[in-house]
């Protein structure tokens, strides 16, 4: 079914979103890939959006006789597996924060270790 095809793309750019910028220690051109990626993930998360995926998925899958879903990707697929009942807002923003840290922290280290390799080139 398209629908299971748009969740899995959904889940796998998620997965991306957080950890992708660890790919950039081995292949430093990712993060060109990776820092729009993670820019509109944490706005996602930060603002309350919903990705353009979810309503296609449930377009899609109504389309198809399903029933759909309300809420976004997040609430209907992860929510109950990532975050323990009573989740406030607070600590949901505080787990993006963290989220936002790691990235910022790999994106100063390969940039630390493209400057250090790039001052150690002989000619």
């Amino acid at each position: 079914m398209v629908a299971d095809l748009v969740v899995a793309i959904h889940a796998i750019f998620v997965v991306f979103v957080v950890v992708g910028g660890l790919l950039g220690l081995r292949w430093p051109k990712v993060l060109w890939v990776h820092a729009p990626a993670a820019v509109w993930g944490i706005a996602v998360e930060y603002a309350g959006f919903i990705c353009p995926l979810t309503p296609l998925e449930i377009a899609l899958r109504q389309h198809a006789g399903d029933a759909g879903y309300r809420g976004g990707f997040i609430e209907h697929y992860v929510e109950g597996l990532l975050y323990p009942s009573g989740l406030t807002r607070e600590l949901q923003i505080a787990l993006g924060t963290c989220a936002l840290l790691v990235n910022l922290v790999v994106y100063w280290y390969v940039l630390l270790r493209s400057r250090h390799r790039q001052g150690n080139v002989t000619h």
